[in-house]
């Protein structure tokens, strides 16, 4: 094969060169054989002489010419056979393993003599190119599948849109938030659908456009939307992408906040306008001794509602704010206990309660802030003897499960709505708001409850139903031996 390649080659060059050098000689001869004539015409023996010479040097240098070129084309063939036409066919034979599949090596494979005698340059450097260009197309593969991974697996949504508003790529995240079916494959339809008055052309063209960003309300969530336009290689305009934010528990938060704030205003407008209304009566007009009494003891009662109300408002601000220091100790949960319903002993003869306390012998010491959990006892105890009609039971067990201590205090009271249950730790959420205002309540006291059973690592659930009472139960890890 190599030689029939060399011989069309060192043929090709020869029959090139020939024709070159035979057309220029045969024209320089047809020049002499004209002047030739002319002379014999002329009867000009001594040009005649002349002519005839140097047609005899002409041939002599034409056959020269051709010898020479012969040998220049057997060089010449052969060089670009070495040179050329070798590594061009040793390119192609790779180029065919790599078009199958195969991996193409050269710095860590063993050739032999044959080979490595056939092996050039040009071939070991296509070969290192084209192993970089595999090493650069398994990153950008690699980093194909992380950025899909991480696409896949984020909560917010993402949605790419070229040009024409049809849709590059959505993640899952995308479709769940924005609720979307197969027919919604475009940028007009996606965006019509949620009532969103938005252009492409003028997020991709207009960088000024300050309506980049919308919240919206779909389903029952609340999300916020992002467009931003994106670039190609060339720094033209590609497309949009569009990042859906799930703000739900944010909105929620700040309706909270809301509402608190107008909680706090509400709680502590009624006592101040209270003892204003009262005061202001008592230094307008004269009244007898009975009635002042009764004045000043709403003016006083109004006034320790407001100052119950800030101290809760206060603690809950140190909790928030982790500025509460407790006093961790070890004791006898069973022993607090008693002695929060011995502090109570007066509103439980008050309406006639019969409050039975029940504590297991085998109960270990609890270590937490005991002042905290005195708190904590003292008002879901209250709350229990508040919320339970006249001659009603209250029973109160303490024991051990697992690694927590308990208290589970049970009554037969009023019981709680059950679609109230979820709200009950929200802070000035109230069942009976009117009721729990008249008992004293500020509507903080579970708020507080549940902070402090948080501070120190225990728990606090309620169960209730409605006309049949409420079981709570409260958490508290016990001492480490």
């Amino acid at each position: 094969m190599k030689k029939n390649i060399n011989l069309k080659i060192v043929i090709i060059f020869f029959i090139i060169g020939l024709v070159l050098i035979l057309g220029l000689g045969a024209s320089y001869i047809f020049m002499l054989n004209n002047l030739e004539i002319i002379a014999n015409n002329q009867s000009n023996l001594e040009l005649i002489g002349i002519i005839n010479e140097q047609l005899y040097q002409t041939k002599i240098i034409v056959i020269i010419s051709i010898i020479a070129y012969t040998i220049i084309s057997v060089l010449i063939g052969y060089f670009v056979l070495k040179s050329v036409v070798s590594p061009m066919k040793k390119l192609i034979k790779s180029a065919e393993k790599i078009a199958s599949g195969e991996n193409i090596k050269i710095n860590n494979k063993t050739l032999d003599k044959e080979e490595n005698s056939e092996v050039s340059d040009i071939e070991s450097a296509f070969s290192i190119v084209t192993n970089e260009l595999n090493q650069k197309l398994n990153e950008v593969n690699r980093q194909k599948k992380q950025i899909e991974t991480i696409l896949l697996h984020m909560t917010d949504g993402i949605i790419a849109f070229d040009t024409q508003g049809n849709i590059i790529h959505i993640n899952p995240a995308g479709k769940s938030l924005l609720i979307l079916n197969e027919n919604d494959d475009t940028f007009e339809k996606i965006f019509k659908k949620l009532d969103i008055d938005i252009n492409i052309e003028k997020v991709i063209y207009l960088e000024n456009w300050t309506s980049s960003e919308q919240r919206k309300n779909v389903g029952n969530k609340y999300v916020n939307i992002l467009f931003a336009p994106f670039q190609d290689e060339n720094d033209r305009p590609a497309g949009v992408i569009t990042v859906i934010q799930d703000i739900t528990e944010h909105v929620k938060l700040d309706n909270m906040r809301k509402e608190f704030v107008a909680d706090v205003s509400h709680e502590l407008k009624t006592p101040i306008t209270s003892i204003m209304g009262y005061s202001d009566t008592l230094l307008e007009c004269e009244y007898d001794e009975e009635t002042r009494k009764k004045f000043l003891t709403v003016i006083s009662s109004e006034a320790r509602r407001m100052a119950k109300l800030v101290t809760d408002l206060l603690t809950l601000s140190r909790y928030d704010n982790k500025k509460v220091t407790q006093e961790v100790t070890s004791f006898d949960l069973g022993e607090l206990v008693k002695k929060c319903q011995e502090k109570l002993r007066f509103q439980i003869e008050e309406k006639e309660h019969n409050v039975e306390c029940f504590v297991t012998a085998s109960v270990p010491p609890v270590v937490a802030d005991k002042y905290g959990i005195e708190r904590v006892v003292l008002n879901i105890l209250s709350n229990a003897i508040k919320y339970t009609p006249d001659k009603g039971t209250i029973k109160v067990y303490v024991g051990f499960v697992y690694n927590d201590a308990y208290i589970k205090i049970i009554d037969n009271g009023i019981g709680i709505p059950k679609e109230d249950l979820s709200r009950i730790f929200e802070r000035f959420y109230r069942v009976d708001k009117a009721r729990s205002r008249e008992l004293g309540g500020t509507g903080l006291g579970l708020s507080i409850a549940k902070e402090i059973l948080n501070k120190n690592k225990g728990s606090i659930d309620i169960k209730s139903e409605v006309g049949k009472g409420t079981e709570v139960v409260i958490r508290i890890p016990t001492k480490k031996n």
